[in-house]
């Protein structure tokens, strides 16, 4: 069975750093693209960072300078470093591997494994 969990949300202040985990099994991650997502109460699902199977990597312009992308193949999981955290940065946030493709998008899709998600909240 196709599976990621993610981890590492929580309550942060503005300003502050997270670090969210995706952990893969049933499947080895580095052989697809990984996508993270994120959705905040009221909006539709956005594409926030994605890495390819190759190593590419996409950022939304909202989170770009801020956000980083990583995988750790050892540990088959994708990790996404968050600095500088805004309130507006507040979501749920999923991996998924996006109809299990190759190659990076930012378009959610109902094939391929997601995630349960991980709630990260930034808030004074």
């Amino acid at each position: 069975q196709l599976q990621l969990v993610e981890s590492g949300g929580g309550l942060v202040q503005p300003g502050g750093s997270l670090r969210l985990s995706c952990v893969a099994s049933g499947f080895t991650l580095h052989y697809y693209a990984i996508t993270w997502f994120r959705q905040a109460p009221g909006k539709e699902r956005e594409g926030v960072s994605c890495i390819s199977a190759s190593g590419s990597i996409n950022y939304a312009d909202s989170v770009k300078g801020r956000f980083t992308i990583s995988r750790d193949n050892a540990k088959n999981t994708v990790y996404l470093q968050m600095n500088s955290l805004k309130p507006e940065d507040t979501a749920v946030y999923y991996c998924a591997a996006p109809g299990l493709r190759y190659m990076c998008t930012m378009t959610p899709s109902s094939a391929g494994p997601w995630g349960q998600g991980t709630q990260v909240t930034v808030s004074s």
